[in-house]
Parts: C-alpha cells; sequence; structure tokens
C-alpha cells in the first residue's frame, strides 16, 4: 500500500519529464545516497571498501558504458576492455608528462583520448552489424594488448612492463585511505550517472534506441546512421576511458597490459546481460553480481566446514558461476532490473491479484 502513484499530478512540464515522476523512488534514491555518503564510511571494513566497493563502483560505470552502446544502440562489442586500457595509459602518461595537471583534468582527457579511439574502432560499424561487428571490436582488444605490450613508451620504457602511479592528490587532498577513495568514487559514478541518464532521456539517445530497434527505419525518418553509431561508440569509450583511468589509478595502483585483457571485456558484457541491457540500474545489479558472487563462492566451503583443497575451491566456483549465468538468462533474459521493475509492478497492484 505504500508504493502508490494516487493523487501524484503533473502540472507542468517539468514535473512530468522529471527524472523520478513517482515520490517514492525520489525518497529510496535520496536516502539510497544518505545512507552511501553519510553512514557507509563510518562501518565498513577496509577489505569491504578495496576488495567489494570499490572494484564494484568503477566497473558499474565501466558497464554503464558498454550499456550505452550495446543495450541503447544495440552495437555489440566484446572489445571494450581496450578502450579501459586506452583510458589507464593515456592517464598515467599524462600525469607522468605534464604534472601540473589535476587529475579530473587528467581523467576526462584520458576519456577523450578513449572516446577518439573508440570512434576510429567504430567506424566498421557503419557497415557491418551483429557478429561481424562483435569481430571487429574484439580486433581492437588483440590490438590494444599488442600495442601496450610492445611499445616500450607507453610504460615510460619500464623493463618489466608494468607501471606504477602515485596516489592520486585533488586540490591539496591526497586521496590515498580506502574511505577517501570510495567517496571519490562514488561521487564520480554518482556523476556520470546522472549524465547518462540525461543522455539516454535526450533526442540522442532516442536516436540510439531507434537505431537498435529498426535502423532502416530510424534512417527512413531522418536519423543519421553515421552520427547515431559513431556518437555511441563515442560517448560508451569516454565513459570506460574514465573508468579504466580510475581502475588503474584508485584501485590498482600499479599495473600491466593483462590486467585489462579480453576476460574483463566479457566480463563486462556478463554484467549488462545478467543486469539488464537498456538499463542504468541493470549496470549496477550486473557488476554487483560479478564482484560478489565468485567471492561468496571463493567462502563458502570455509563456511560450510568442507575441506577441500585451494585449486577444487577455485575450480568449483567458475563451474557454479558459470551455471548461474546459463541458469539465470534462461529464467530471466531481461536481467535483474527486468525483476527489479515486476516487483515494483507487484507492489504498485498489492493486494490486488490482477
Amino acid at each position: 500500500m505504500l508504493y502508490r502513484e494516487n493523487g501524484q499530478f503533473k502540472s507542468s512540464y517539468a514535473s512530468d519529464q522529471q527524472m523520478l515522476p513517482i515520490l517514492q523512488d525520489r525518497v529510496f534514491v535520496f536516502g539510497l545516497l544518505a545512507f552511501a555518503f553519510g553512514i557507509v564510511p563510518f562501518v565498513a571494513s577496509d577489505y569491504l571498501f578495496l576488495s567489494i566497493v570499490i572494484p564494484f563502483l568503477i566497473l558499474a560505470l565501466a558497464a554503464i558504458g558498454l550499456n550505452l552502446l550495446v543495450g541503447y544502440c544495440g552495437q555489440i562489442s566484446l572489445g571494450h576492455a581496450a578502450f579501459m586500457a586506452v583510458g589507464a595509459y593515456a592517464a598515467y602518461n599524462l600525469a607522468l608528462r605534464v604534472p601540473q595537471l589535476s587529475f579530473l583534468v587528467v581523467m576526462v582527457l584520458a576519456g577523450l583520448i578513449a572516446a577518439a579511439v573508440g570512434m576510429l574502432f567504430g567506424i566498421p560499424s557503419l557497415r557491418i552489424k551483429g557478429l561481424y561487428l562483435a569481430v571487429a571490436t574484439l580486433a581492437a582488444q588483440f590490438f590494444m594488448d599488442w600495442l601496450f605490450a610492445r611499445v616500450k613508451w607507453f610504460t615510460n620504457y619500464a623493463h618489466s612492463g608494468s607501471v606504477s602511479t602515485a596516489p592520486v592528490e585533488l586540490f591539496g587532498w591526497k586521496i590515498d585511505t580506502p574511505v577517501e577513495k570510495y567517496l571519490f568514487l562514488l561521487g564520480v559514478v554518482v556523476v556520470f550517472t546522472l549524465v547518462a541518464k540525461n543522455l539516454v532521456r535526450s533526442h540522442l539517445g532516442r536516436s540510439w534506441m531507434a537505431m537498435r530497434d529498426m535502423d532502416v527505419a530510424a534512417e527512413v525518418i531522418g536519423i543519421r546512421p553515421v552520427y547515431a553509431k559513431l556518437t555511441a561508440f563515442a560517448i560508451s569509450s569516454f565513459y570506460c576511458g574514465v573508468a579504466g583511468a580510475l581502475w588503474g589509478f584508485i584501485h590498482l595502483g600499479s599495473w600491466e597490459p593483462l590486467a585489462f585483457n579480453l576476460n574483463m571485456s566479457l566480463n563486462l558484457l556478463f554484467m549488462i546481460i545478467i543486469g539488464g541491457m537498456g538499463s542504468l540500474l541493470g549496470s549496477y545489479f550486473g557488476a554487483a553480481f560479478i564482484v560478489i558472487l565468485p567471492i561468496l563462492l571463493d567462502q563458502l566451503p570455509l563456511w560450510l566446514d568442507i575441506p577441500i583443497s585451494t585449486a577444487m575451491a577455485s575450480h568449483l566456483a567458475f563451474m557454479i558461476f558459470g551455471a548461474l549465468i546459463v541458469l539465470f538468462l534462461i529464467v530471466e533474459p531481461n536481467g535483474l532490473a527486468r525483476l527489479w521493475a515486476i516487483g515494483k509492478e507487484k507492489l504498485r497492484l498489492w493486494p490486488f491479484p490482477h
């Protein structure tokens, strides 16, 4: 009985077009933000921040970027970890060679460089689609892996091939503790989520969805495929470039090219499939699923006091994880976001059965 829209009238265009038109949704989101900013920093442990929350926030940002391309524009990609690598190495070289730049400027510039690279590899989408486009984006993954491993300039001629970064400083604020990293990442992710939400509600987002649903009909009604597809690749790669810079500077601190391999690209794709394609909320659900479930599966034998070897536990975790993904896709192919939407619909009608 608490989740009702009765009596919530729209008396202006602004109220009709607001991002969260239902009062209960606004209260829930503001309460969640207040909890995340005001309570979590005081109650969560360092392990929770470093192992779960910080990776979840960065991967959710990357999943939002991929969802803009795959879920909203319908252009499949299997190489978005390559654009994260571009953002990470671009941020590293910018911070190394132009130390006067603020990290926020470095982060944005790294995203713009990744956007330019994404547009370059998005050019094939103007002629091909489906499985052929997936193979073309897979080429970006292999090319970037080779580039950062072989061209030593990107790693400042390090013999090991790995790079290390100094703690991030922002306007005199040294971000080095887990709580500070969490608060900084949370602010960045909230801002980028708001931008993405407004993008998909704008004329640009509508053109992406028109191209996704039927590209020939979209072109007939005046939508330019070149503009729609390339902007989707650019903005998606920008988000992943920023996520890559945050992954390298905030989460890892030091990394090598294998940190952004094909496995990460596939994990990003699994996130939006499990969470729900064409849903920003689904990007968060998918990232939480991918981050938390393997940790739970690794700890499950210890909780149940089952004496098995570490290698056996690791293999079982992979097997159970894969089986759960397949089972979930059979039961609910539209993702966790659809289950959330069904729950909200049930609350609107409860206690009536229809």
